[in-house]
């Protein structure tokens, strides 16, 4: 890894570290993981890595469902929260901190390889779906969560954008992995019976658009990174929070936001 990787990896690492991203997993979309045990149909007998697993959203059902887990993430203070929580529960798995790009595993180590709104925050994706396969045996099933483009988070990242600095070179946007075409072409022919499914969690207890605005600054890593690049600029602070708020009434309808995902499930060949 060179050195630049290394600056963006720790980048990376301290980003996710921010604010409270373990509440937003549990008090905003902790039914996506049973949804992703269910859909690559985990059971007793089978090795399942969870990459980019955070506190654990998907590692901790998929424990509770018989297979053997592997929790990795790479920032350890998501996993530490995990693992305390997975012992509340009576969860026995593995948390080991790894970077989804360069994943410490032997070749065809899991027969189960997932990722719930995880792997998609990974810069270069190619390096990340090239690890996914590499990892899973053949026969073996990935199971994927993103967030769409054109759904919510998709919508909340492209107004955030021309207020953060431009990422490095080859990265590329997280809500492309909620594209279909876009994993197409990431896997390629390395995959097989493809099935897909655009759905939605339903969020609720945010009254306006301001009120949810002002809840995701102090608690989203990438939104407080986003605001802490314009401690200096008031006016484009003030921007922000409009542009912010305004999407948020967008969404907001009878009290309630439909944040769109891609449910996406296939084969190693």
């Amino acid at each position: 890894m060179t050195t630049t990787d290394s600056a963006l990896k720790a980048k990376h690492r301290a980003l996710w570290a921010l604010g409270d991203y373990p509440a937003v997993a549990t008090d905003l979309i902790p039914s996506l993981g049973p949804i992703l045990v269910a859909a690559t149909g985990i059971g007793p007998g089978q090795r399942v890595l969870d990459v980019a697993a955070g506190t654990g959203n998907v590692a901790i059902p998929a424990a509770l469902a018989g297979a053997d887990v592997v929790a990795s993430d790479l920032t350890p203070e998501l996993l530490q929260v995990g693992e305390k929580r997975a012992a509340e529960q009576g969860a026995r798995l593995a948390w080991e901190e790894a970077d989804a790009e360069h994943l410490p595993y032997r070749a065809g180590e899991f027969d189960v390889v997932v990722s719930c709104v995880g792997v998609m925050f990974a810069p270069m994706h190619q390096l990340a779906a090239d690890e996914l396969i590499r990892v899973t045996r053949p026969g073996g099933s990935i199971g994927l969560i993103a967030w769409t483009p054109e759904g919510f988070i998709g919508q909340l990242f492209a107004t955030m954008k021309p207020y953060v600095a431009p990422p490095p070179p080859g990265a590329q946007p997280p809500p492309l992995w909620g594209s279909e075409a876009h994993v197409a072409a990431l896997f390629g022919d390395r995959v097989s019976g493809v099935v897909t499914e655009k759905r939605s969690v339903v969020i609720s207890g945010f009254p306006t658009g301001a009120a949810f605005r002002d809840y995701w600054k102090g608690i989203y890593g990438p939104t407080i990174a986003a605001y802490r690049g314009l401690a200096d600029d008031p006016e484009r602070t003030a921007a922000l929070d409009q542009e912010m708020a305004a999407l948020g009434d967008k969404y907001l309808i009878n009290g309630a936001m439909e944040w769109e995902y891609l449910l996406y499930t296939a084969s190693v060949v």
